[in-house]
């Protein structure tokens, strides 16, 4: 019996990627690549948000559907389950705080209770949140839902703190990228130097990474005037996917193991 425990923990867990810098270098790029395919089409192509959201929202469930039924852990499908939460999170972001009409700070509040609801319910039904305990496919879709919801309430925090309408603070671009950046940076300091949890230091990163993936997008495809570099949404999507798949093929991507702790 706990050879068997013990197999199906390792199969589990050899479908998500070590935390290595690789894995935070492509998750950054792949947060960015949410923000402009999600505007390219919900904005440039005219779909609305909600639409897209639905539209990313079926893509979304395809892809987690097929992590769930991996054999094992095969990097292009997981990164591309990635991307589909952080488009799926740009466009639900934007129907809270711009369809729905509560603006930035109302977007970020609703966002942030649906995650703090889905780390909850994943606690009680599997007593951790960690990335080790994704041993079942229930566990793995827990995983999947709280990764969309920490996307989305990234996007939100990034158009919070960039933007100045809609109660945002107004404070641009280049500043909001710095502010996540510095953010990251004590992250990384505690997972180095201090006693905290790294499951929680792990889930702050990859909230504080969406925000930052966030502003570098909209400083991409923003209007000069505006403070951005005015880059097509298409053309930098583009841009970013070749950087991903590139960075997936080069950089080693190893399944996890039982003693690591994210």
């Amino acid at each position: 019996m706990q050879s068997d425990t013990r197999k199906i923990l390792e199969y589990a867990v050899s479908k998500v990627p070590q935390v290595t810098l690789g894995f935070w270098i492509i998750k950054i790029a792949a947060t960015t690549l949410g923000e402009t395919g999600g505007d390219w089409v919900t904005m440039s192509l005219n779909l609305g948000y909600l639409i897209g959201s639905a539209i990313f929202a079926l893509i979304f469930v395809g892809l987690v559907s097929g992590q769930v039924k991996a054999d094992r852990f095969r990097p292009f499908l997981y990164w591309a389950t990635i991307v589909a939460t952080t488009t799926l999170g740009t466009t639900m972001a934007d129907f809270f705080d711009r369809s729905l009409g509560v603006g930035y700070p109302g977007g970020v509040a609703i966002v942030f209770a649906l995650l703090l609801a889905s780390l909850a319910i994943w606690y009680k039904a599997e007593g951790t949140v960690s990335v080790q305990s994704i041993t079942t496919p229930k566990a793995e879709w827990f995983y999947w839902t709280t990764i969309l919801f920490s996307q989305t309430l990234g996007t939100a925090l990034g158009d919070s703190v960039a933007g100045a309408d809609r109660g945002g603070l107004g404070l641009g671009y280049e500043y909001g990228a710095l502010i996540f950046g510095v953010g990251l940076a004590i992250v990384a300091g505690l997972y180095i130097w201090a006693r905290i949890s790294h499951t929680l230091l792990f889930w702050a990163a990859f909230i504080l990474t969406r925000p930052l993936g966030a502003t570098l997008g909209d400083f991409l495809d923003k209007p000069i005037a505006e403070g951005g570099l005015h880059v097509s949404r298409l053309y930098a999507s583009l841009i970013l996917l070749v950087f991903i798949v590139a960075s997936v093929t080069l950089i080693p991507q190893r399944p996890a193991r039982r003693v690591e702790q994210a």
